[in-house]
């Protein structure tokens, strides 16, 4: 069995300026519930804090999907080896909107100590220059309405509004990114 610390996953290793972005690791448990569990991340994310079990199953998730699809997320961090900050990436949730988003989902959730600052952006950028480099040059993502600061990083990382639609019954706007051809 792998030490704790250690990534269990595929996820190449991506730098910033400021940033370390990793595969998620089974000791980021305890800081990614914290960060789920504060009201200023969650509501515009579901409404809802995220139960330590939940939390367990997405870092799960995050790791799985690397190996079936070959991308995912990634866990933001100061240093490799430093606390988890956030999660930024690519998913495959399947989620039950109608019609479907039909592209990857890119998402992005940072701890309250780093809004605001840039660090969203940053590690967004890394990331969709990657996916870009992959291939995947179209992604999708899913936006409360009311979560401004993320309608409009959305807006500075090229995302384009698709539509609105009902997830969970709750209105959500879809936005769609295309890469410039290369």
């Amino acid at each position: 069995m792998p030490h704790p610390s250690v990534a269990t996953d595929h996820a190449p290793l991506l730098q910033t300026d400021r940033l370390v972005l990793t595969g998620h690791r089974p000791a980021d448990l305890d800081a990614l519930a914290a960060m789920w569990s504060d009201v200023r991340v969650y509501a515009a994310i579901g409404g809802q804090p995220r139960a330590r079990e939940e939390v367990w199953i997405r870092l799960l998730r995050s790791i799985g999907t690397w190996t079936a699809f070959g991308y995912g997320s990634w866990v933001v961090r100061e240093t490799a080896d430093g606390p988890a900050l956030g999660e930024v990436g690519l998913i495959e949730a399947k989620r039950a909107i109608d019609p479907p988003l039909a592209a990857p989902e890119t998402g992005w959730t940072l701890s309250p100590a780093l809004h605001g600052q840039g660090y969203a952006r940053e590690a967004m950028a890394a990331v969709l220059g990657w996916a870009d480099k992959q291939g995947l040059a179209r992604t999708q993502c899913i936006i409360d309405p009311a979560n401004a600061a993320s309608i409009r990083l959305a807006t500075r990382l090229g995302y384009a509004r698709l539509r609105e639609a009902r997830y969970h019954d709750r209105p959500i706007l879809c936005f769609e990114r295309v890469a410039a051809a290369r």
